[in-house]
């Protein structure tokens, strides 16, 4: 059987609602032997009678009344398919893998973006991958990343840019029982155990470069990369831990942990970053529009 058309599909609905051939072709501004030929297509397409013609109004056979209802459906189906896709191309629907280097990015940074996307964009989904600045750098370029939010500094990507996102002060947690001075130096924490980010990430290579230009190069107690449990272990007494804060927030929970400055100071520099050719109509130029509308200290 050759493909059934899905005017003439059309064609046959609306003669089986309006009840007759002319009222049809007026509601779809066709000419009446244009309707008539549409059906004559359709029931020598199907190989069965689909309409009843005499006197009176125009009615559906049992097979014409079956196809009537199937096809409403099919036809509702490609109407929300197409509009799925012209939806997905003006970047309103859509999943957006974000590699991020350190889940604070994620417990801190992206609760207000979140917030803002589904206010604005409920269709678009993110995905946090938790793989740090390299992999998610690498993913951009290999296509397995949409949008990297990382750490300064970042070698030359190919076909990658990086925009400035966020600039954060770094401060020492240190279980509140210890005795500390007002600022904590370098070399007064290379005396105590740390709890200190992974080797080979963003956030390890800063705190040993500032530990490094005051000579000194601490062995850490523990290294993960997980913020919110290296606050925890502060606050049970283990170490001190290194860590970026936005102005005016305060990690501390309870009195078992103190903040202090640090001497020098220390800044984290986070940006986002995105594939040059990447396009400007898409969900991920809908996710980095709000990403950089919560930018700060940039």
């Amino acid at each position: 059987m050759r493909q059934i058309n899905l005017d003439q599909l059309r064609t046959l609905i609306a003669i089986a609602d309006l009840g007759s051939f002319s009222a049809a072709a007026q509601a779809l501004h066709l000419a009446q032997p244009t309707v008539s030929l549409h059906v004559s297509e359709l029931e020598g397409r199907v190989g069965v009678p689909l309409m009843l013609r005499g006197a009176g109004p125009a009615r559906a056979t049992p097979a014409g009344a079956e196809l009537v209802e199937r096809g409403r459906r099919l036809l509702r189906d490609l109407d929300e398919a197409l509009d799925a896709a012209r939806r997905r191309h003006a970047g309103l629907e859509g999943r957006v893998r974000v590699g991020v280097s350190t889940t604070s990015i994620v417990v801190d940074l992206l609760p207000p973006v979140f917030e803002l996307l589904e206010k604005r964009y409920p269709g678009i989904e993110v995905s946090p991958l938790f793989i740090g600045s390299d992999l998610s750098a690498a993913g951009l370029q290999a296509g397995t990343v949409d949008i990297a939010l990382v750490s300064l500094p970042q070698p030359a990507v190919p076909g990658v840019r990086f925009t400035p996102w966020m600039r954060h002060e770094m401060h020492a947690l240190v279980p509140s029982q210890w005795r500390a001075p007002k600022r904590a130096t370098p070399a007064w924490l290379a005396q105590h155990p740390l709890i200190m980010n992974e080797p080979g990430s963003r956030m390890h290579a800063l705190t040993m470069e500032w530990f490094g230009r005051a000579g000194f190069s601490p062995r850490p107690r523990i290294e993960h990369n997980y913020d919110v449990a290296m606050r925890g272990l502060v606050a049970a007494g283990y170490g001190a831990a290194l860590v970026p804060l936005r102005p005016k927030e305060s990690p501390v929970a309870h009195d078992r942990v103190r903040m202090l400055p640090l001497s020098p100071r220390l800044v984290r520099q986070l940006v986002v970053g995105r594939r040059v050719n990447e396009s400007r109509d898409g969900a991920v130029a809908r996710v980095a529009e709000v990403l950089l509308e919560q930018r700060s200290g940039a």
